[in-house]
């Protein structure tokens, strides 16, 4: 079991949503965050002092089974891509225990 993090731009979620249907993969949680990368930002100044602003982002999470990791992958890349630098990061990570509350159920059976 994957634990998959995504970091994309917010105008391409509904992109990324789609190419992830299209895998079948319809489980997911998503987040406003803000943050900062090789775009380092936004820069402002007032008053002269210079500040350096986070960027609006979004995170999507997604608990998956490893034959799932490689479509959401690309599915995420894909539905992301822009060409532009920004364009994000996605993040796997081993998941060593899921439990769905409602049946007790335990490990790849409480995913979906």
């Amino acid at each position: 079991m994957k634990y998959v993090i995504a970091i994309i731009q917010p105008h391409r979620l509904e992109e990324v949503q789609q190419e992830l249907e299209n895998v079948e993969i319809y489980l997911m949680t998503v987040s406003n965050v803000l943050g900062r990368g090789r775009q380092k930002g936004f820069t402002e100044v007032y008053r002269s002092v210079k500040e350096v602003g986070l960027l609006k982002k979004i995170k999507i999470e997604i608990a998956l089974n490893e034959e799932f990791v490689e479509p959401a992958i690309s599915a995420i890349s894909k539905g992301a891509f822009s060409g532009n630098t920004g364009d994000g990061k996605i993040f796997v990570l081993d998941l060593n225990e899921v439990v769905r509350i409602s049946t007790s159920e335990r490990g790849s059976v409480a995913i979906g």
